[in-house]
């Protein structure tokens, strides 16, 4: 009997199959398989687990914290209400406007101030621009046209002037004479300034000799309510005033600043006066 190469359990045989053994290494194989993809199977139930009781609790702790464990903000309608501003309150007494200075030198009525040469010509000194004139002397009359020369005294009769207040001042060689002439009202103040002829005689005083006699001077005239006021100017040396000099015009521009000055003072007196009487009424 002959038997093939190999033996009776070679490739080329006819014996048995060698399938018939069973292959421990495969089955070993697969086994160590099915044990890791339970593994894993137990391994990712276990994280999805976890994360279930993580989202469980984190949402928990969302609605705890916005519970009603949370104080709740009140809808406006239940806001309480703003107390209402207080409203300003006013007085129905009407204040009457202070006193107008300018009605106290143009309404006799209201113009009752004594006038004198202490209270028209208080100061020891006029001061204009700067430029200090002491004063001299002072002179007051009802004779209005006794202290005029030329045409200036029938003018001052015929407006009927009530008294005239004169005050002499000098400085540097020159002074000047203000005259200021009270009337009965503001249109015969305004009339003897338009109908003004030279003019006020200078007066002489104190520590200045006579001046604008017989010489030429400069002169003016103005009104202010029912006063009209004048002035003239000169040297004390009888040096004749030019038409180019220029101290001699100062001066007589200085008193008539001057003048209205005052005059304007006496009516500020008493309307300051009227005022305070309406306070304490």
């Amino acid at each position: 009997m002959s038997f093939g190469q190999g033996g009776p359990y070679g490739p080329g045989g006819s014996g048995p199959s060698a399938s018939s053994t069973p292959d421990w290494a495969a089955l070993a194989e697969q086994s160590e398989a099915k044990g890791r993809r339970k593994r894993l199977l137990m391994v990712g139930g276990g994280v999805l687990a976890t994360l279930a009781v993580a989202g469980i609790v984190a949402t928990a702790v969302i609605t705890s914290n916005g519970g009603s464990n949370k104080p709740a903000l009140p809808s406006p309608e239940k806001l309480p209400n703003k107390p209402a501003e207080p409203k300003p309150t006013f007085s129905d007494v009407n204040v009457p406007p202070p006193p107008d200075p300018v009605d106290y030198i143009t309404d006799p009525k209201k113009d009752t101030a004594p006038l004198t040469t202490d209270s028209l010509f208080p100061e020891k000194q006029l001061t204009a621009g700067g430029r200090t004139y002491p004063k001299a002397t002072t002179s007051a009359t009802g004779s209005c046209a006794s202290v005029a020369q030329g045409g200036l005294g029938a003018i001052l009769t015929k407006h009927g002037c009530e008294k005239l207040l004169r005050a002499t001042f000098s400085r540097d060689g020159v002074a000047v004479t203000v005259g200021i002439a009270r009337f009965d009202s503001k249109a015969a103040a305004a009339a003897v300034k338009n109908e003004y002829k030279p003019n006020l005689a200078a007066l002489a005083g104190g520590k200045v000799a006579p001046f604008c006699q017989g010489t030429d001077c400069r002169t003016s005239a103005n009104a202010a309510g029912r006063y009209a006021y004048f002035t003239i100017a000169g040297y004390l040396n009888g040096t004749p005033v030019t038409t180019s000099e220029t101290k001699a015009l100062q001066a007589s521009r200085d008193g008539a600043a001057y003048a209205w000055n005052r005059i304007m003072q006496h009516g500020r007196d008493q309307a300051d006066a009227a005022a305070k009487k309406q306070l304490k009424n």
